[in-house]
């Protein structure tokens, strides 16, 4: 078995991905180059169910997983990039902001459909 060997190094810089759906927040904590890091979510802070689905969950989930990737690593500065929309996505850049990491630039990475799927067809009636 290997052991990871990221538990030594610091990271100074590093992103912050949010991903927001109507039902959970997932963050990940990513050094420079996009190897995760540190992971968390809504489920693993505590929260089941609906509750879940809060924008008060989403906040304790990154200041859990911020604060173990700050205390772990030194994370220091970051890219925030946000996908999906859900509760959760506003009180996560806030909570963010209350840590004191220095934010760079935040991106919106949510995939936008060009066409879509073809719509169903017409009722009868």
């Amino acid at each position: 078995m290997k052991k990871k060997k990221t538990a030594n190094t610091t990271i100074d810089k590093g992103r912050i991905y949010i991903a927001t759906t109507f039902n959970n927040t997932l963050i990940t904590v990513t050094d420079y180059k996009g190897n995760p890091v540190v992971m968390g979510s809504c489920g693993m802070s505590g929260f089941s169910g609906t509750r879940k689905s809060t924008p008060y969950a989403a906040t304790v989930t990154v200041q859990n997983t911020l604060k173990k990737a700050i205390d772990t690593y030194g994370l220091r500065s970051a890219q925030v990039y946000v996908k999906g929309i859900g509760p959760g996505r506003e009180a996560s850049l806030r909570a963010i902001k209350a840590l004191g990491v220095e934010v760079g630039k935040i991106l919106d990475i949510t995939p936008v459909p060009h066409n879509g799927v073809r719509p169903p067809k017409q009722r009868k009636g």
